[in-house]
């Protein structure tokens, strides 16, 4: 299992600091880890899983039998 770091979170999500914060208080993001301190993690799995599901919304959204079609 890894754990990411903030700027790991934040470069493979393409958020900013505060949008990733702002989405785990909503919780449609995955929460951090605390790992001592003032450090907190993210589980990779997690943050992997969070974009898998952005991409298959994107699809489904985009998918010929969901859209409005105009004839």
């Amino acid at each position: 299992m890894k754990i990411l770091r903030l700027k790991d979170v934040i470069e493979k999500t393409g958020l900013a600091r505060s949008t990733i914060y702002k989405y785990v208080c909503a919780g449609t993001f995955p929460k951090p880890i605390p790992l001592g301190g003032r450090s907190v993690g993210w589980v990779d799995a997690e943050v992997h899983r969070w974009i898998t599901e952005r991409i298959e919304n994107r699809d489904i959204q985009n998918h010929p039998m969901n859209r409005n079609s105009v004839a």
